[in-house]
């Protein structure tokens, strides 16, 4: 499985940005996917998360009201769509594939494939 992210980039607090994550390889239906974010000398943390199948989600409190994680199944990309940016959502976003979830997993030691990172910077 690899996982390709893009679309990361510098911003404005306030501005919005569009990740997405293309999955390839070898698929699991049964999948959750999710968006996890490190900023300097901090550990990575949960964003956002979603079971293929159902499309069920899960957020953190702190993005709640404000990201929105969606999936094309035709394209096999995962999304994260981020409004009302602030400058503390500056952070490496990683997507992550859990293959065989039991839920959409806030630890990413549950996770078994990674993505590559792309950088969000948001300026105050």
């Amino acid at each position: 499985v690899q996982l390709q992210a893009s679309g990361g980039g510098s911003v404005q607090a306030g501005g919005s940005m569009r990740l997405s994550c293309a999955a390839s390889g070898r698929t699991f239906s049964r999948r959750a996917m999710s968006w996890f974010r490190q900023a300097p000398e901090k550990a990575r943390e949960f964003v956002a998360g979603i079971r293929w199948s159902s499309g069920s989600t899960r957020y953190a409190e702190f993005v709640k009201g404000r990201f929105t994680i969606s999936r094309d199944n035709a394209k096999n990309t995962m999304y994260l769509q981020m409004n009302s940016l602030k400058p503390e959502d500056t952070a490496v976003y990683y997507c992550a594939l859990d293959a065989s979830p039991t839920s959409i997993a806030t630890l990413d030691h549950l996770y078994d494939y990674w993505g590559q990172g792309t950088q969000v910077t948001v300026s105050s």
